[in-house]
């Protein structure tokens, strides 16, 4: 260094002692580590709620609709509509970015061949009568005999013990039994063992009654289910003296395989993954755009926008798509029976969106807490979180809600018995709207929030955007916001009674499931 160097670097040196010492304001502060989950989850929740809009998901229900178009008017579970929108949701995903896989799966594919009955003499009428899965099947043609009532018991119940049914007076005829207190599959069973030929099984709320017996083995006799009006009718005709009915009620059954779809999120924390899912099949009836095309949807395009975000989340997201949920929730009961110990520790959480769209909607949240004290208890510690954490964010969104009763008759019920905290959202089946229903969110009283529920009009008009819309926005402020933080499962819960009851949405969403009552 020469000697002009050495003056220019002893010039430098004092001026840096004699610069006054800056402390940091502040504003130029270093942020408390603590807060960043909290505050990246808001941004990205807020990003995420603004991208992901019902239009854009609405060209996933086009393309299901196109699907099922093509293959027969249904994307049932073990048939090539279905397989067809595994593979439109795969595709979609993987180009995404994400890990997906299938998770395939065997089980019994179902289609009915025949539901048929009628009241035969003097003034015959018919009913409309479902076909219960897994039910066992009548000769071709039908059968005709007498109608014999099970009575009702002092807690309400029928047909749920032997001793429900007179030794004698049932052999060779009809069983009709109304709803409540324990399973088809026992009911229909108990009457087969007193000597039955066929049951039917009344509902005990309004609306339409169609379910499940649960598997093929549980199958004794052929069952169908009907209206609690014309259940009563025929328990009045029965007063008046004997009563004959045709009955025709057959099922094809055959084993099939099919798949869910999962995908997850290639970074984030393993030990604190989140998790969202929504099913995929349909009924063989309809193409299922509400049910659940709505929900599998607006979980996709959720999926796709936290994608191109491009967010380095903190937690592994984890979404699927279910196969086989009308046939009794076979595809996330798979899922679940197969997750080890450490699995069910690692997902933190399970929101579940089924039928997110229906046309006379009511925007009901499953009630974690049991704080409308409506059915089946609560749900696993930080359930009652998750509601607080949905219903809060509606609120600030101003859209109305009522509780649902959470009962595990949808896909997040196999998550339930193992101890995963659940929640979700739903717009109704084919339960009857309240007239303070109607009055909360629009619609029309007395009418179901989904007409075409399990039938052929469940089509790509049978869907109510502003309903699809505040859901798919739930859906992505929970994906943005888990995504960073899970620390509001933590906050304790000031449990808020709403009007919810089992009629609200998720109590009488049955034949998807509806083993019980």
């Amino acid at each position: 260094m020469n000697a002009s160097q050495r003056r220019a670097a002893a010039i430098l040196a004092a001026a840096a002692l004699a610069a006054p010492l800056v402390l940091a304001s502040p504003a130029t502060a270093v942020k408390d580590p603590a807060a960043a989950p909290a505050r990246d989850a808001a941004k990205l929740a807020k990003k995420l709620v603004r991208e992901t809009t019902g239009q854009d998901a609405f060209k996933h229900l086009q393309k299901f609709q196109a699907i099922a178009d093509s293959a027969g008017g249904h994307r049932a579970a073990g048939t090539l509509g279905h397989d067809a929108s595994a593979a439109y949701v795969y595709t979609q995903l993987k180009k995404a970015g994400y890990d997906v896989s299938y998770e395939k799966f065997d089980f019994v594919y179902t289609e009915t061949l025949a539901e048929k009955a009628s009241v035969l003499g003097a003034a015959p009428r018919a009913l409309d009568i479902q076909a219960m899965t897994y039910t066992r099947s009548t000769p071709v043609g039908g059968i005709t005999a007498e109608l014999a009532a099970v009575p009702v018991d002092a807690d309400g119940t029928t047909g749920c013990q032997p001793g429900d049914f007179a030794s004698g007076t049932f052999t060779g005829k009809i069983a009709l039994i109304k709803r409540g207190g324990c399973s088809f599959a026992d009911k229909q069973r108990n009457a087969g063992a007193a000597g039955a030929v066929g049951a039917i099984v009344y509902n005990n709320v309004a609306g339409v009654l169609s379910g499940t017996l649960g598997d093929v083995a549980s199958g004794v006799v052929p069952t169908g289910g009907i209206t609690l009006a014309e259940g009563e009718q025929l328990v009045a005709d029965l007063a008046k003296g004997p009563v004959n009915l045709s009955f025709e009620i057959r099922e094809f059954q055959e084993k099939r395989s099919t798949n869910n779809v999962i995908a997850e999120t290639r970074g984030g924390n393993a030990a604190n993954t989140v998790m969202l899912g929504a099913h995929l099949d349909s009924v063989t009836a309809g193409p299922g755009i509400n049910d659940n095309g709505s929900g599998s949807a607006g979980l996709l395009q959720a999926a796709l926008e936290l994608a191109e975000s491009k967010a380095k989340v903190r937690n592994k997201v984890r979404f699927a798509w279910w196969s086989a949920e009308e046939n009794g929730l076979l595809g996330s009961e798979h899922y679940v029976a197969n997750l080890t110990e450490l699995d069910k520790k690692e997902i933190k959480l399970y929101l579940n969106f089924d039928m997110i769209a229906s046309p006379n909607y009511g925007l009901f949240v499953y009630d974690g807490d049991n704080s409308d004290n409506v059915g089946e208890g609560a749900g696993p510690q930080g359930s009652a979180q998750l509601e607080r954490d949905i219903t809060d964010f509606m609120d600030k969104q101003g859209l109305p809600h009522d509780g649902t009763d959470f009962t595990g008759r949808s896909d997040y019920g196999p998550f339930i018995e193992v101890g995963i905290p659940s929640g979700g959202t739903f717009t109704g089946a084919e339960g009857i709207k309240t007239p303070a229903q109607a009055a909360k969110f629009g619609g029309e009283a007395g009418v179901a929030y989904d007409v075409n529920y399990h039938a052929a009009g469940d089509d790509i008009d049978n869907v109510n955007m502003t309903a699809f819309d505040a859901n798919i926005d739930v859906i992505a402020n929970a994906v943005g916001t888990y995504a960073h933080d899970i620390s509001s499962l933590r906050r304790p819960v000031v449990p808020v009674s709403t009007e919810g009851d089992a009629g609200s949405g998720g109590g009488l969403h049955d034949d998807h499931h509806e083993v019980t009552e």
